[in-house]
């Protein structure tokens, strides 16, 4: 089981070089990347090899993967990546019925066949937006499970959190495609707080005990990633993650 860093978090701490140094510091096992990472991605891979550092995942716009798949193939398999995630649509995208989740899974469905026919694995990764029900009832996040059921998750429990959900239910109901999971906390007030909202693991409104006894559980999982949308403090955010993860995994 690896623990890595999403560098959404870092991208206002830049350069990646230091960013890296602070990873290693704390102990992660690696990264996961993002689209600022795929400039060039010799050199980040470079910075990676140097630190001992891993990137096993990363997330992959839907449009890149539909317009331009070689190139997404190619950053992919020069950084190490095993699992292509999709990790969000943008507001104008975002279907509003059942019928258009229908589509937007047949979409990620064609995309799943693509992504590992070229050897890797594929995921999508949520936010809130997948957690209203459309016109009937449904949840969109069902919709694109149960319509691309070879398709992988990646759980933001943040996100989940941030909708109203249950993270434990989800992850009960859904056990057989978690393969990673996004750990990151809302403080009480979120809708007014700094740093928009977000909390650092175990400092904001969860209890995470019965959640990461829950993981125990889940048999695909292969990674703990940290992520915090905003944070104010980079070194701060890495250093409680790391802490607040070593003390709840420890709580078996």
């Amino acid at each position: 089981m690896t623990t890595l860093v999403q560098l959404f978090s870092a991208r206002n701490f830049t350069p990646w070089d230091r960013i890296l140094d602070q990873v290693r510091s704390y102990g992660y096992d690696g990264v996961e990347g993002f689209f600022a990472n795929y400039e060039d991605p010799v050199a980040f891979r470079r910075l990676l090899d140097e630190r001992g550092l891993i990137m096993p995942q990363g997330h992959f716009g839907i449009d890149l993967l539909e317009s331009n798949f070689e190139k997404a193939v190619s950053i992919g398999r020069t950084l190490g990546v095993n699992t292509v995630i999709a990790p969000w649509l943008a507001p104008e995208d975002r279907p509003t019925d059942h019928a258009g989740w229908r589509a937007m899974a047949v979409r990620l469905k064609i995309l799943d066949e693509k992504v590992r026919g070229e050897g890797f694995d594929f995921a999508w990764h949520n936010h809130d937006f997948e957690f209203v029900a459309v016109e009937n009832g449904l949840i969109p996040m069902d919709i694109l499970l149960d319509a691309a059921p070879e398709m992988n998750w990646e759980a933001d429990l943040g996100w989940i959190l941030r909708a109203g959900g249950a993270p434990l239910d989800w992850l009960r109901a859904r056990a057989d495609r978690v393969v990673a999971v996004h750990l990151k906390d809302v403080q009480p007030d979120h809708a007014t707080a700094l740093e928009d909202g977000w909390a650092d693991l175990g400092h904001g409104v969860s209890d995470w005990r019965p959640i990461f006894e829950e993981f125990e559980k889940l048999p695909s999982l292969r990674a703990h990633v940290a992520e915090h949308d905003n944070p104010v403090d980079l070194d701060r955010f890495l250093r409680r993650w790391s802490q607040s993860f070593k003390t709840l995994a420890s709580q078996k």
